[in-house]
């Protein structure tokens, strides 16, 4: 696969995800009209995406990834607020 090919795919997945990430955002907002309480949805969220990842990449790959998650928490990655 050329560079261009390769710039073009990792775009196109960037921007999948964009839409995704959008979806979920969405589905959170409605869920919290409809009365359901944030923590219910965010803990609900992950244990369904941990099912997904488990599923699609197997245990052992995703308890890899699980195990670098504190850092990357640490270090401001899924912040949505700069720090200060």
């Amino acid at each position: 696969m050329d560079t261009t090919t390769e710039q073009q795919d990792r775009f196109a997945a960037a921007e999948e995800r964009q839409i995704a990430m959008s979806i979920l955002i969405e589905t959170f907002a409605e869920a919290e009209l409809d009365g359901l309480d944030e923590d219910s949805m965010t803990q609900a969220a992950l244990f369904v995406a941990f099912q997904k990842l488990v599923s699609c990449y197997g245990e052992d790959a995703v308890a890899t990834f699980a195990e670098r998650l504190p850092e990357r928490v640490r270090h401001g990655e899924f912040s949505i607020l700069t720090r200060q």
